[in-house]
């Protein structure tokens, strides 16, 4: 079987979580917990074996102190049918094998346990990465790996499918942030833990002139009130339910009980002869 290529260096990106823990900026994977909160509690279900995937550990425990802590190793620490409940909490895009991770908890899951993922999608950071190409196509004449690839929702959806979830649902949320310039964005991005850890990222350091133009590109192409600039940051989250016989299934076709027409209280008008031959 043909393994998936390696997008992620893991051992760069730990060192940038490291870093990020320091002094962080969590605002979006605290508006991502808050929103899995507001879906769960949607849910008419008490959850007593969540698990939560994550990085940031500490900002997990104080939401769902009841929740085992997994880091986002490419092979997750999970045991078949031991959660009925598990979370995959904005790291998935970083994963170099999306699909084997939902496979993962999709095992991990007791029958009818839900899962609930959030990662980044393919929209966000659409600005920067721009801004980026075009300045470094100017100025080296080049192109190299700066900004994560991310899926978009349809493949997601599709993932879903793949890893054996019932009644799986994809769904997104963009959310615009502002900065005084790109030098505050990158800084963010740095503090979040999602510095490029790209494993084909440029390994020396990028010349001054590339970030310069970049930040002109940047101003002048996505303004945002007070001289400031937008950054967008599109958040898709996945629902998806281990299968059991108590959830609901479509019926077989040609199983109907009644007629559409009937039901529906009108007459059903056959089609010409010349149109039943498809002519």
């Amino acid at each position: 079987m043909q393994m998936p290529p390696i997008l992620t260096d893991r051992a760069a990106l730990a060192r940038y979580r490291d870093r990020a823990a320091r002094d962080p900026a969590l605002f979006l994977q605290q508006d991502a917990a808050g929103e899995i909160e507001e879906r769960l509690g949607e849910v008419n279900r008490r959850f007593t074996q969540p698990a939560v995937i994550t990085p940031f550990a500490d900002l997990w425990r104080a939401r769902m102190p009841e929740a085992r802590i997994i880091a986002d190793d490419d092979v997750l620490d999970l045991a078949p049918g031991a959660h009925n409940l598990v979370i995959h909490a904005l790291c998935l895009h970083w994963s170099n094998d999306p699909v084997g991770q939902l496979v993962q908890c999709r095992r991990a899951l007791c029958p009818d346990g839900l899962f609930l993922g959030v990662l980044f999608g393919g929209q966000t950071l659409a600005e920067l990465r721009a801004c980026l190409a075009e300045a470094e196509v100017a100025v080296t004449g080049g192109l190299s790996p700066r900004v994560l690839p991310m899926a978009e929702i349809r493949d997601l959806g599709g993932g879903l499918q793949r890893a054996g979830f019932a009644l799986p649902v994809a769904d997104s949320t963009i959310r615009t942030v502002t900065y005084a310039d790109t030098g505050r964005l990158m800084a963010d991005l740095r503090a979040m833990g999602e510095a490029n850890a790209l494993a084909g990222r440029l390994r020396r350091p990028t010349g001054h002139q590339v970030f310069s133009r970049t930040a002109a590109l940047y101003a002048a192409g996505f303004p945002a009130p007070e001289g400031r600039i937008r950054a967008t940051f599109e958040m898709i989250f996945l629902t998806g339910w281990a299968p059991d016989d108590s959830q609901p299934r479509p019926l077989r076709p040609g199983s109907a009980a009644r007629r559409l027409a009937d039901a529906l209280g009108s007459v059903e008008q056959p089609l010409p002869p010349a149109t039943l031959r498809g002519s």
